[in-house]
């Protein structure tokens, strides 16, 4: 399993303007080439060196293996974008933003992210500096801060590459760590997990996430954001930026607090998690307006894979089911019907007379159908 380790840098004034230059020479390389594979449409990593190796390091005054990762920062970038194509992300055939993404080059920002190996990176965890190489020389005694467990992560697991990434004045190194997978141990069952809007998260087990000062956070930040963005201005948009980093953390650390808790509660009782299947869910849902907001103001995703992420490293079973009609469905008796729903958060089986939280019942159903799900991936792992 790969993760991801963030530290930041603490570099002095000097060591600071030189990574500068090496992020806005390396990125204006990776811009040039760019406009190159796009014109001779040539996208392969081996064929586009041919093109451009040589010119990048005369031009932009970079090193062998730095020339090498801006070609391959380039094609990875180019199949990244093709294969949105080809899934559909970049909109519709026909459609004004698929076709312009298919006539412009890909254009890469002075302070993007840019990979750097161990023979332009070394770190010395002991001493929490990096040496690291730049267009004015290799960099050495650059500060970082960590934590213990994140120096931990590193010294046991860091494996290939790492990223330099400039981002609201700040530096940071984002390292790959390749953790060992975990024996994923049978599970006693299954906890369901109802992804909605009034609540982020529900557990078949009645634990409800999220609450009233989760959803007035979340609309004080729609709101700033939609004053904001009616002024127009430079300060605005500058402002709206900021806001636009401070919402994405808010998000990450809610959903991390959210699966944490989540892996816990599984790992404590010996189940697995049971996750709806949300491919595509902001295309098939239909919703009222204010609703639409909600739906797409969070990142649902982000919390599935931080699920599924936690559990993986804890050795708890995940599957994923389909989420048809486990709102209307009675957890009790099987009986579907939409009358099943009388409110938002009220479930009544018209058949049976069950009630329950609406959120809760959608968990139980998802928990049943994770215990199916396991059953019948195993059924044919054993008959294979």
């Amino acid at each position: 399993m790969k993760l991801v380790v963030q530290v930041r840098l603490l570099p002095t004034p000097e060591q600071a303007a030189a990574l500068e230059a090496t992020l806005r020479a390396v990125n204006a390389a990776a811009t040039w080439v760019s406009a190159l594979a796009h014109q001779r449409r040539v996208f392969r990593n081996y064929d586009l060196r041919r093109h451009a190796y040589g010119q990048i390091k005369d031009d932009y005054r970079l090193a062998a293996q730095a020339a090498q990762h801006v070609v391959k920062k380039v094609a990875d970038a180019y199949a990244t974008l093709h294969a949105n194509i080809r899934n559909g992300n970049v909109g519709r055939p026909g459609s004004a933003r698929r076709e312009r993404a298919l006539a412009t080059p890909i254009v890469f920002r002075p302070g993007a992210a840019h990979p750097f190996d161990d023979r332009c990176l070394s770190w010395q965890l002991e001493a929490r500096t990096v040496s690291i190489w730049t267009i004015a020389g290799r960099m050495k005694s650059v500060a970082f801060t960590a934590s213990a467990d994140q120096l931990t992560t590193l010294a046991a697991h860091r494996r290939g590459e790492s990223d330099l990434l400039y981002r609201d004045g700040r530096w940071f190194l984002i390292a790959t760590c390749d953790i060992p997978d975990r024996p994923v141990a049978a599970p006693d069952g299954f906890l369901g997990v109802d992804l909605g809007i009034a609540n982020i998260a529900t557990t078949s087990g009645g634990v409800r996430h999220s609450g009233k000062t989760l959803n007035a956070v979340r609309h004080r930040h729609r709101e700033l954001r939609r004053r904001l963005q009616a002024k127009q201005t430079t300060s605005a948009k500058r402002l709206l930026k900021r806001r636009r980093r401070a919402e994405a953390r808010f998000a990450a650390n809610t959903n991390h607090i959210i699966a944490k808790r989540i892996v816990t509660e599984a790992a404590r009782t010996g189940q697995g998690i049971a996750l709806e299947d949300l491919q595509g869910i902001r295309d098939r849902v239909r919703l009222r307006k204010p609703q639409r907001v909600t739906l797409h103001s969070w990142s649902f995703h982000q919390l599935g894979s931080f699920i599924a992420y936690k559990a993986a490293r804890q050795g708890v079973a995940v599957v994923y089911v389909d989420p048809a009609y486990t709102s209307q469905a009675c957890s009790s008796c099987g009986h579907v019907a939409k009358r099943n729903r009388p409110g938002q958060a009220t479930f009544s089986c018209t058949s049976c007379g069950f009630a329950e939280h609406a959120d809760v019942n959608a968990a139980r159903n998802i928990a049943l159908r994770g215990v199916t799900g396991w059953a019948v991936s195993h059924a044919a792992d054993d008959a294979a």
